[in-house]
């Protein structure tokens, strides 16, 4: 008979959590050592043999503390097949490990969100209507960064919000309210495991609709510029099967619409010159951080400081709403009814406050520009030792392509139609300011 877990247990796995997380993807303190980690709550979400465990560490870093959830499974007869780096360094009893792979155990997580069922102090909720398929294997997907997501079926995808933040994610929120206005360029949310962070509600994971044929937006367009470069002929851009200006061209309508929804649902607010000055000061204190780990960067600051600061001089009544926050190719999927967007919590980096500050549409647009100025430039890469000079003029000719399909799509249309030119200039990327706006 298996015995039950206990605080014995948890302190263990917590004690064993130091020289472990450094390794775990999706851990976004890699930037210093992990000093303690202190078990805050956990809940056996599965008892028996093996088990499946919930677990909430307060991470601490020098002066830095940090929550992160963490799926754990225990079993007595060795680690399942999961990757070896799943393994926790717990020396004696059963093998603990993060239990995210192991399909004999997450498939329990789908079936009560179904249910709508209370585990110890996790609920499990769908959303409303949400009708359920119960009884799925799932699979993780291994390219995520910040947060782990599971695929069920291949008809749903739960994602694990890995650092906690205090209420309702932002991701969550903005999925159900695009949702209640009829948004054709999301996964439709259906259900969250929820809980509480201390005396604060929080969001441990979101249910969605996954899309199995779906095309991911990065690999579209770099295999666009891999076609352009490996053209002999000479054909313009527009007469190769591969290009990306059209695509470009709907995905500028996508972005526009959802901010429009945004706004419709959520309202919107007018920036006053305290706003904009309050913003610059915040863009040049990141600047400074930047600029200090990227040395190569220092000698441009001046002029990008420059031009921070002359947003302040510019009289405008600007537009502030709800935003994606960290909109790149990598966060759009292409199906065959057209372009959806994703994972709606901002920048993985940035603060609660400043993920969840009403912005300008420009920062998303400003976010994607980038992007497709990036996109043939990791390509450039592989054929500049050839080829060099020919590799810029295809890198060149792709960017410009890209960037005006998607702000004829509208990717300008909604939002700066209503503002003073200048406005928009500012908020164009630059080669080496484009991520700080």
């Amino acid at each position: 008979m298996s015995q039950p877990v206990t605080q014995h247990d948890v302190d263990q796995v917590a004690a064993a959590l130091p020289g472990w997380l450094p390794s775990q993807r999706w851990f976004g303190g890699k930037d210093r050592a992990v000093t303690s980690v202190r078990a805050l709550d956990w809940t056996v979400v599965e008892d028996g043999d093996p088990a499946l465990v919930h677990l909430v560490v307060e991470v601490g870093q020098d002066d830095r503390t940090e929550p992160y959830q963490l799926l754990l499974g225990r079993r007595s007869d060795g680690l399942p097949d999961v990757p070896a780096t799943a393994a926790i360094g717990v020396e004696d009893g059963p093998v603990w490990y993060e239990a995210s792979g192991d399909a004999d155990l997450t498939g329990v997580l789908l079936d009560h969100v179904a249910a709508g069922d209370v585990v110890g102090d996790l609920r499990f909720e769908p959303e409303p209507g949400a009708e359920l398929v119960t009884g799925l294997r799932a699979h993780p997907i291994t390219s995520e960064q910040s947060n782990t997501s599971l695929v069920y079926g291949g008809q749903y995808i739960l994602k694990l919000f890995r650092r906690l933040t205090p209420g309702t994610n932002k991701d969550l929120v903005l999925h159900r309210a695009l949702r209640e206005v009829g948004s054709s360029h999301v996964a439709e949310p259906l259900g969250a495991i929820s809980g509480t962070l201390g005396d604060d509600e929080v969001t441990f994971a979101m249910l969605q609709r996954f899309l199995p044929d779906a095309a991911d937006g990065w690999v579209m367009a770099t295999t666009s510029v891999r076609d352009y470069m490996a053209d002999d002929a000479g054909l313009p851009p527009g007469d190769l099967g591969g290009d990306f200006a059209g695509e470009a061209y709907r995905l500028g309508r996508a972005v526009a619409d959802v901010h429009a929804d945004l706004a419709r649902a959520l309202g919107t607010e007018t920036a006053a010159g305290d706003d904009l000055a309050r913003t610059v000061e915040a863009m040049e204190r990141r600047l400074d951080r930047v600029a200090a780990a990227v040395p190569a960067l220092r000698e441009h600051t001046d002029g990008i400081r420059d031009a921070f600061r002359a947003v302040v001089d510019v009289e405008l009544r600007l537009p502030l709403q709800p935003v994606h926050g960290d909109l790149h190719l990598g966060q759009v999927l292409r199906t065959v009814s057209g372009w959806l967007v994703l994972d709606f919590e901002g920048e993985p980096a940035a603060s609660l406050a400043e993920r969840s500050a009403l912005r300008s549409p420009l920062r998303d647009v400003a976010g994607m520009l980038r992007s497709f100025d990036y996109a043939p430039r990791v390509v450039e890469r592989t054929w500049a030792e050839d080829d060099p000079d020919g590799a810029r003029r295809v890198r060149a000719a792709a960017r410009a392509r890209a960037r005006q399909g998607g702000l004829r799509g509208g990717l300008r249309a909604r939002q700066p139609a209503r503002l003073d030119r200048r406005a928009a200039r500012l908020h164009r990327p630059h080669p080496h300011r484009g991520g700080l706006t």
